[in-house]
């Protein structure tokens, strides 16, 4: 554009107002504070202006057609009165001399108050632009907000007279959240089916044309992005799109480009393409959707199979160093390299299940031929334990046979080697149980002593905030708790090392505790216990005393103290023991139960491993949490389903303690379905509780089992026992009435005003927004909220949405 002018873009008759952005938009207007707009390619923010600003005069600036000195000098002739300035492709100013011009004349624009200065990039806000930013605070507008919200692309489509299948609208969201582009590409394609096809099967058809759409979107951004690139940095770009995400090192690495983090830098600038995500003070980066899925099909017609075999071992090589197994293994894959598979399988081997990735690799490991697993003491090993893990307990033994046989036929270190990894087998097996483990551990300590052996290292926990129902079960030992204490101690420390940390103390806190002894003794033993792991021990142990004493917390009625305890511990397991995490997380949902936060527990069963995928006995501690979430919400077919799962699991591999636990919270499912048969299942439950003196594992279910407990329909063995738990489990139920109460999904009934209310906020609309759109006042907004937390049962907004959906009113 040669001179500066009035500009009158037309406006697709299709178009649909992202309604979030138009208010930021009207805000910014009144106050006339200048506006910051970006998104990448396709996002309408042009159109989206130009909507805006059909009734208005305004000068439109495109530096793509003008360079940025003579568009200086045109301002400062033209824009003598009041007057609306569009300045658009802020994000081609590559020269420093240039953003320097630039930024003088924005800085100047924004402090006059007769001018309202609207500025659009494809990139999120440069660095060059942030002070001036920050000195006159800018309205930011982010592609999200020009995005449609899901009842917006439902009338963008409606204005294109389409009437898609929920399964094509789904997938037309899921791939494009409302993109603009992405919507108008669909359109077309979906007037393109065929009337015959449309016809005979109109969902398949529909589906078909999202994906030549998704094709087509990818043309699109190629033809007009990628070639006003360098040809530096689109080479960049094809050698990063191989991984799903990356840092600095990585992207050196992969690429062999010392300058990867300029070029990282240029790609942020030219469009928001490359995302940064900020893990304290690291940073990784992830290629937007489009442009990596379009990458990888220019990497694929471009560049020699060798090439890119070459990138995946350069990113497979990368992932080795730093630890991600899994998506090292991925791309070792996909370049077929055997030699770094077996690398990485043999290493995993010598960690124990709990700080390994069995589970996780068991497709690479079952994967290798049987010959090459016998060459190796390391992957017999594995593959025994990994085989144990998923209760196949005749290939588990089939392996430790191979592993017998091999260390039989050899000599020196590699007889050695075998005859270490078979005791360690003996050991550590799940399905084994504690069969002659007494024996074992004081022939390994002997062996220790000696220097005749150096065994790997144990998982006592499973990273459970349990020893006694950690890496095996060890419910028998508790009834002789002192004397096994007085006669293995020593010998525990010594194989366990630094898992034998405060092992004694820990060990006798649980026990007690779980018999109902002393708290002062359990307290005084698990913060001794605690104080020995966290010097120079394991942090998995340290979970053993916190999850001791918070629940000793919870027993007296003091939850405030238990959350905080279990929260600081968090934040030290975030750092030191990440595999922690998810169990914490469920104990933390445990807690939310008895405190009547349903909603929070509700939104933790989206992250929850789902059983109906594959079982993993790995997880048995959140799927009895899952079980408990279940019964809250009502869902008690799901319940016993998993609980029938658990009861397997627990005969399987010998779990006394689980199987109490099931069958307890299977009676209390069967007495909430009104099924036959829930009196003996409890009946057995307390009986085997009874037998090892457990007291807690009955009433830490306090209101849920008090309820079963009153029908007296139980013979107790020990009076005093039944006294202690009666007396006991009351009192649960009166600290925590609401704990396990059924509050089945859907029963709310919300009126249409409010649903619609909801339904706005969870697009994002604020108060102010959604009493503009619906014609009522703020505080009639905020009325409507109130009532509506009142009946789901919450107190934010966050917690309101996820209840409503989980109630399946949105």
């Amino acid at each position: 554009m040669s001179e500066n002018k009035i500009f009158k873009p037309v406006v697709d008759e299709h178009y649909v107002r992202p309604q979030v952005a138009w208010e930021k938009m009207k805000a910014a207007q009144r106050a006339l504070q200048t506006v910051y707009i970006y998104g990448i390619t396709g996002t309408g923010k042009t159109t989206f202006v130009a909507d805006f600003l059909k009734r208005k005069q305004y000068h439109y600036i495109d530096l793509a057609d003008t360079g940025i000195v003579e568009i200086t000098g045109m301002v400062q002739e033209q824009l003598d009165i009041q007057m609306i300035c569009v300045i658009d492709n802020l994000q081609l100013l590559e020269t420093q001399e240039d953003r320097s011009v630039c930024a003088q004349l924005i800085e100047k624009l924004s402090g006059r108050k007769d001018i309202w200065l609207i500025l659009i990039s494809r990139a999120p806000m440069p660095k060059w632009l942030k002070t001036i930013y920050v000195k006159y605070l800018f309205v930011i507008i982010g592609e999200e907000e020009l995005c449609l919200a899901e009842k917006e692309q439902e009338q963008y489509l409606e204005k294109w007279e389409l009437s898609p299948t929920k399964a094509a609208f789904d997938r037309i969201w899921e791939l494009g959240h409302g993109n603009p582009l992405f919507l108008r590409i669909v359109a077309m394609r979906f007037w393109d089916i065929p009337e015959a096809e449309a016809v005979k099967n109109k969902e398949d058809a529909e589906l078909c044309a999202i994906e030549e759409a998704r094709k087509d979107l990818w043309d699109y951004v190629e033809a007009h992005v990628y070639d006003q690139w360098s040809v530096e940095l689109q080479e960049f770009l094809e050698a990063v799109c191989v991984v799903e995400q990356f840092d600095l090192q990585m992207a050196q690495q992969i690429t062999k480009k010392k300058e990867a983090g300029k070029l990282i830098q240029q790609a942020q600038e030219a469009g928001n393409f490359v995302k940064e995500i900020s893990r304290g003070e690291h940073s990784v980066y992830e290629l937007r959707a489009p442009m990596k899925y379009s990458m990888r099909r220019r990497l694929s017609a471009k560049y020699s199979q060798d090439y890119i075999l070459e990138l995946y071992y350069s990113a497979g090589n990368s992932y080795e160093i730093e630890g991600n197994v899994p998506e090292a293994l991925k791309m070792y894959e996909m370049c077929h390299n055997e030699e770094g598979i077996s690398r990485i399988l043999i290493e995993n081997t010598r960690r124990n299940p709990a700080s390994g990735d069995y589970f996780e690799l068991k497709r690479y490991y079952l994967a290798l031929p049987e010959e090459k697993i016998k060459e190796s003491v390391e992957l017999m090993t594995g593959m025994s334990m990994l085989q144990s893990m998923l209760l196949n307990e005749e290939e588990s033994e089939r392996w430790y046979q191979e592993l017998l046989a091999y260390a039989k036929e050899r000599t020196g270190g590699q007889k050695r080697a075998a005859e270490t990894k078979l005791l360690y087998l003996d050991i550590a097996l799940p399905h084994r149980g504690i069969i002659q483990m007494t024996d074992l551990l004081k022939k390994a300590g002997t062996l220790l002593v000696e220097r005749k052996t150096v065994l790997p290292e144990f998982s006592v926990t499973s990273n459970l905030p349990s020893m006694m129902n950690g890496g095996k079960d060890f419910c028998e030992w508790s009834r002789k708790d002192k004397e096994l204490v007085r006669t293995l101690g020593k010998v525990l420390s010594l194989v366990l090392g630094k898992y034998g940390k405060g092992l004694v103390n820990l060990a006798l806190a649980e026990s007690y505790f779980e018999k109902g002894e002393d708290d002062y003794e359990v307290a005084s033993l698990a913060g001794n216990g605690r104080m020995q792991a966290e010097g120079g021990g394991k942090t998995e142990q340290v979970f053993v005393a916190v999850g001791i004493l918070v629940q000793l917390s919870v027993l007296n009625n003091h939850m405030d103290g238990a959350v905080d305890m279990l929260e600081s511990f968090r934040q030290v397991a975030e750092q030191e023991a990440p595999k922690l995490l998810p169990n914490i997380r469920a104990m933390s949902v445990r807690l939310d139960l008895y405190k009547e936060r349903s909603s929070e527990a509700c939104q933790w069963l989206e992250e929850a491993p789902d059983e109906d995928v594959e079982f993993n006995g790995m997880e048995r501690f959140r799927y009895l949490t899952k079980v408990r979430v279940y019964l809250t919400l009502g869902r008690k077919e799901k319940a016993l389903l998993l609980l029938n799962k658990m009861k397997y699991y627990a005969d399987k591999m010998h779990r006394t303690y689980i199987k109490i636990e099931v069958m307890i919270l299977e009676a209390i499912t069967m007495y909430r379905m009104e099924k036959e048969g829930w009196q003996d299942i409890l009946q057995e439950a307390v009986a085997r509780a009874e037998d090892y003196h457990f007291v807690r594992i009955l009433t830490r279910e306090g209101s849920a089992l008090w309820e079963l407990l009153k029908a007296g329909t139980v013979t107790w063995q020990d009076q005093a026992f039944k006294k202690q738990v009666i007396l006991e489990c009351k009192q649960m139920a009166g600290f925590y009435p609401a704990y396990m109460k059924e509050k089945p999904e859907g029963n709310v009934i919300l009126s249409d005003k409010a649903l619609k209310i909801l339904r706005l906020q969870s697009e994002g609309l604020s108060v102010e927004q959604i009493a503009q759109q619906l014609g009522l006042s703020k505080a009639g907004v905020k009325y409507y909220n109130q009532e509506t937390y009142k009946k789901l049962g919450v107190n934010n907004k966050a917690a309101a949405v996820t209840e409503a959906r989980n109630r399946r009113l949105l």
